[in-house]
């Protein structure tokens, strides 16, 4: 049966999400040695086949985690030793099927149904979809409870997750302040028409990276729907934050120090 075509939008998407996840031969490489094993493999075991550094190894496969092409499992340690996170591909077939496309019908119907609500209830609405959407996708990046990774390094494998889904999405400092900012809008049109619909970017980023970190402050302080170039969500760890002052404007995301 032949396949849908693409609109410009989710070619732009399946665009983005192929470049971020294998654009690197040394991570498309990795990814073809870890299908090869079904039981999966370590950093360390990937390290060692590649000649890579474990950290490098590790990086790459965090990766591909968050773009859901490999998903995480613990191997018990032989000894008295903490499990060992193991990688294995979602799936075993090589294709380039990447969901990442948007069915027009159901976003457009999404943006209308949220403009007809007032608009702080619509706002509400669509982040607690984007929440519930965020940590859905944290889930299959292994035991989110384990609380390893630091607040930049989650906020990465954030943007590693977003780019997974067409928002092309990179993690930044400006300044004090860290950020994503997203160069590509999976949403298109319908966005700029219902720009409520912004609010389930943020309720992305604030369900993943409370799951893979923890309770998080998240603005969004640049908007293409809103007419900006790009799209920017500002982002710090609450605690830190409850102990800062706010500068008290909008949405402006409080400042980091550390």
């Amino acid at each position: 049966m032949a396949s849908r075509a693409l609109n410009p939008t989710e070619f732009a998407n399946l665009v983005n999400a192929i470049t971020s996840a294998f654009g690197d031969p040394t991570r498309r490489n990795i990814y073809l040695l870890v299908r090869e094993h079904a039981d999966g493999l370590t950093a360390s075991e990937v390290a060692k086949a590649t000649g890579l550094h474990a950290n490098v190894a590790r990086h790459h496969l965090e990766k591909l985690a968050g773009g859901a092409y490999l998903e995480i499992s613990q191997r018990p340690s032989a000894g008295a030793g903490r499990p060992a996170k193991a990688y294995r591909a979602t799936e075993q077939e090589l294709a380039l099927d990447f969901d990442v496309g948007h069915d027009d019908i159901l976003v457009t119907l999404l943006g209308k149904a949220l403009s007809r609500l007032p608009v702080e209830e619509a706002s509400q609405l669509a982040e607690e979809v984007g929440l519930e959407f965020g940590k859905q996708m944290a889930s299959t990046m292994g035991d989110t409870s384990e609380g390893q990774r630091s607040f930049r390094s989650a906020l990465h494998v954030v943007a590693d997750a977003l780019s997974a889904h067409g928002f092309a999405a990179h993690a930044e400092r400006d300044g004090e302040e860290l950020r994503i900012v997203s160069g590509h809008c999976p949403f298109g049109d319908v966005a700029i028409e219902h720009p409520v619909i912004c609010a389930v970017d943020r309720g992305m980023v604030k369900g993943l990276l409370g799951s893979l970190y923890g309770a998080t402050e998240v603005a969004v302080t640049s908007s293409v729907a809103r007419g900006d170039d790009e799209c920017i969500t500002g982002v710090a760890d609450a605690v830190v934050a409850a102990e800062e002052p706010s500068d008290g404007v909008g949405e402006t995301p409080v400042r980091l120090t550390s």
